[in-house]
Order: C-alpha cells, then structure tokens, then sequence
C-alpha cells in the first residue's frame, strides 16, 4: 500500500464505531463484494483486509480529541496548563485546564476519553479476528498484531496518565459488558501495556519505507516502553531501552534543531512516530493554532499594512488562530544563547516587533503549500532527543550523573556554540538539569504538563509561573493533576465510582 493510498485509508475510508465496521471504496481493497465488507465476521480473510483495519485505527489519532487539534485533546491536557504554552485570549476551548476551572461537569475532556476507548475498543476487535487466522499468513498476521499492540498500548498510556486507575479490558467484549467495568489499579495495566510493547517490538519491523512514514516501529514501541518504564519508576528498564534506541536504531540527532520541524524535512532520521497529514487529501487545522493571526500584529498597529505586504511577498501570511502561544514564563526564562529558542520563541519577525511571541517550529507561513485549514504538517508525537533525555534521567535515577552526562549532552550539543556540556553536578543538580533540559528541547510539543506530573512537581511549577490571561496558581489544588472521570461516563456506568467515590477528588 503506497502512501495515498495509507492516507486515503486514513482520511476517508475505514474506522470502527461501537460494534459495526465501514469501509469507503478504494481502488486497490477488496471492491468485488463491498457489502460484505460491513461485517467484522467476513472482513478479516486476508492478510490486505487485517492491514486496511489497523490502517484504520490509525485514524483515530487524527481526531481533535486526540492529535487533531491543540485544544481539548490528548495534546492539549500533555502540555498545557504548564508553564510552556498558553493562549493569547480568553478561549473556553482551553480555560478549562489553562486555569483549572475543570470538573466532571466539563465536557471538553469526554471526547479524549471516548475516542481513546474507542481506539481500545476497536484494537480487541481487530485481535480477535485475527488471532490464529487461517485466511493470512505468518507475516500478516505478525505485522499487524504489532500495530494493533502499539495502538492499544498508547491508548492505555494516556488514559493512566491523565486519569490513574481506569476500566481496563483486552478481550473482544460486547458493550453490555464494557458498560459495566470498574476501574482497575494503574499498575496492573501498565504491567501489561509492558508485555503488549515487549511483544510488539519483536513483531514490528525496524523501518518502513518512505511511503509509509506514520505507521508504528519497533523502536516506536520501545520509545513508548521507555515512557512506560519511567511511570512506573523502573530506572533500569528505562535506561536499557533507551540505550537500545540510541545504539541500535536508524535514528540520529540532526545537527541543526530547526530541521527537525521542516515540513518539508518530514522522513528525517530524528522522527521515531508522527501522525500523517497531507494537504488536500488529509488536512489538519492544529497548525493554525500556532499561526500569527494578522489582526493581533504587528505591535504597532499602523505597520500592519506594511507587514501584510511583506508577508505577500514572501507567499507567507499571519492567517492562523494565534491561539496557542509561548507563556511569558517560557519567554523570560528561555536562554538567550541557547541556539534552539529562535525556533521556540520569536518577538520579532522581518524587521516588526510583534505583540504577542510565537513558537515557529510550530506554525507555517507558506500560503501556496499550507493554506489556512488545509495542511500538511506532520504532528510528531515521539523523536530521539526525547529518547536521549529519558536515558538520561534513568541513568541519573540509578547511578547519578556520571554516565548520564553523554545523554544530556548530546542534546545540547546542537543548542550552543560553542558547545556548553553538563559535569560536576550532584544526582540532584542533575535531576533539575533534566527538568530544564526537556523543556528547552521539547517546548510546545506535547510533553510539558504530564513531565511535570509524572515527576511530582506540577502544582509548585503553577504557582511560580508566569501567565498572560488566566491565573492558573489561584485555581490549582492537589487533585488536579488527575482529570476527573467525564460524569455522563459515570450516570452510565455506577461502577466507576466503585473503587473511588470522589472521582479523584473531584467530588
């Protein structure tokens, strides 16, 4: 399956909803009997068939709740309401957790919740079906419990990140009997998101050709392993797959840090897993929200005509949202020397001091190839500076800085000329170093708000931040760093108050 044919699969055609399969028409599928192809029972007979329903699971991490938008989604709840990103308005759309108003009232996080089940839902149907398949062969069958693996397992991620303990299945059960799951404790299920990416990284192929960018890895599985390590506090486990991604995978740090977030640079050899988009065929709006609007610029009003003719004449335009925008935190605090902040923080831009600051690496001016509302930006959701990082932290975690140094330092290599290495630090100092590090390298990408979580830090980085719009430091109190489960996913289901009746304290 070539690469418009992976996103014409995506953008169109296949996705499950609750128990019922579709299939829109593509020319290289399974045409002479579409009919047929409505029902899980008959579709799984070849190994084509297998690929087009893990192609279309695929799809669902393109939805606004999940990577499709920076708002309301599983992106948005990683890394906003941190001290990284914020927006420039008021805007309900992000309110919610930017100033931690939310409760289990708040329907902007239901959607996160039901399209990441759903994605569960749909990878117990798909392994089901094609367990012991005696209609695919060795390889088919291989390929694609791999992918479905490595679906489910991030789907689970998420879920434990943001809620703890959640319902947690992996047969193909009917709905009657989904309705009714409690919550089961977090450890257990990332135990077993553990043995689903062990399993995956033996069945994944190592690469893929260029066709074929965005879909699952061996080493994306054993990125995501990594991530799941450090949740756990398993240092070890942490540092050795890491190390093993470092060591043995196609995957290289580029030499300059604003390669790594050309659009037209989207195969390069630091992307372990992106989610694909393509303008026309497979659009997204998420850049948008990182895009200038030209009404908010420049900061003297009177240039704007001005600018707005320079822009023209570079075939660029400010026709984004501008919603989602560097913290002044993040701008203040930012190292000026540090080579990766004009891709993480600009005030300026052709000559026009600008009101607000903006993150380039993730917006898109091009007006001919990336339009307003029609993009084709990649979202990349994991890269090996991110592995280098965490394989540095583990090894600190375990053993302290000594060997750690080579990790962190080969990610600043790239950030400062000449070059600043890390040494002389305690095992705390180095910690911190971390803590900064990965927000430096990693500013506006999806990691921010659930680092400062998972390291147990959150509401002391809130409360010493500084916002633009919201007050987040009067609203934050201990139980938000959990969301609470949605309360229409409770009115239909009792059962999730079972193990705890507050709702992670939010009742």
């Amino acid at each position: 399956m070539n690469r418009k044919e992976f996103l014409d699969y995506i953008g169109k055609g296949l996705f499950f909803s609750g128990s019922a399969m579709f299939l829109a028409s593509c020319n290289s599928f399974l045409t002479e009997k579409p009919k047929a192809l409505l029902s899980p029972d008959t579709f799984f007979n070849s190994d084509a068939a297998a690929d087009a329903a893990v192609i279309g699971m695929y799809q669902t991490l393109h939805s606004g709740n999940i990577y499709g938008l920076a708002q309301s989604s599983v992106y948005a709840v990683s890394e906003n309401g941190a001290d990284t990103m914020g927006p420039d308005r008021t805007f309900g759309g992000v309110e919610f957790l930017q100033n931690y108003v939310l409760n289990e009232g708040t329907t902007n996080i239901r959607g996160i919740w039901l399209d990441l089940y759903n994605l569960i839902y749909n990878a117990n149907l798909v392994l089901s079906k094609i367990n012991d398949n005696k209609q695919m062969t060795k390889d088919g069958i291989d390929k694609s419990t791999g992918e479905t693996l490595f679906l489910r397992s991030l789907a689970y991620f998420h879920l434990t990140n943001f809620w703890g303990d959640v319902p947690f299945y992996t047969d193909n059960l009917p709905l009657d009997q989904i309705q009714k799951l409690g919550r089961t404790d977090k450890g257990k299920i990332r135990t077993q998101i553990v043995q689903d990416l062990k399993k995956a990284y033996s069945l994944l192929p190592p690469s893929y050709s260029a066709d074929q960018i965005g879909r699952a890895t061996k080493w994306a599985a054993e990125t995501l392993l990594t991530k799941t390590y450090l949740w756990m506090g398993n240092w070890q486990g942490a540092r050795d797959s890491a190390v093993d991604i470092i060591n043995n995978s196609p995957h290289q740090l580029l030499k300059n840090y604003a390669d790594v977030f050309s659009p037209d640079n989207t195969g390069n050899a630091e992307l372990i897993f992106q989610v694909v988009w393509a303008k026309d065929l497979l659009q997204q709006r998420f850049t948008d929200f990182f895009t200038p609007r030209i009404r908010d610029e420049p900061k003297n009003g009177s240039d704007r005509s001005a600018l707005q003719a320079d822009l023209d004449a570079r075939n660029e335009g400010f026709t984004g949202y501008g919603l989602t925008i560097p913290l002044p935190d993040l701008v203040s605090k930012y190292p000026q020397n540090d080579l990766r902040r004009p891709s993480n923080v600009v005030t300026s831009y052709l000559g026009y001091d600008l009101k607000f600051q903006y993150m380039p690496k993730m917006w898109d001016l091009d007006q001919i190839n990336s339009p307003r509302g029609n993009h084709g930006n990649n979202f990349i959701v994991f890269r090996l500076a991110d592995v280098y990082l965490m394989a540095a932290e583990a090894e600190n975690e375990l053993n302290g800085p000594g060997n750690a140094y080579q990790y962190i330092n080969a990610v600043r290599a790239r950030a400062y000329n000449p070059v600043q290495p890390l040494s002389g630090m305690s095992q705390a100092q180095f910690r911190q170093a971390i803590y900064d590090e990965r927000k430096w390298e990693l500013a506006g990408e999806g990691y921010r708000r659930i680092d400062l979580v998972r390291w147990g830090i959150l509401l002391d980085v809130v409360k010493n931040a500084q916002y633009r719009v919201y007050d987040p430091a009067a609203n934050i109190t201990p139980k938000n760093v959990m969301l609470p489960i949605p309360a229409t996913e409770i009115d239909l289901n009792p059962e999730l108050l079972k193990s705890d009746p507050t709702n992670n304290g939010y009742r």
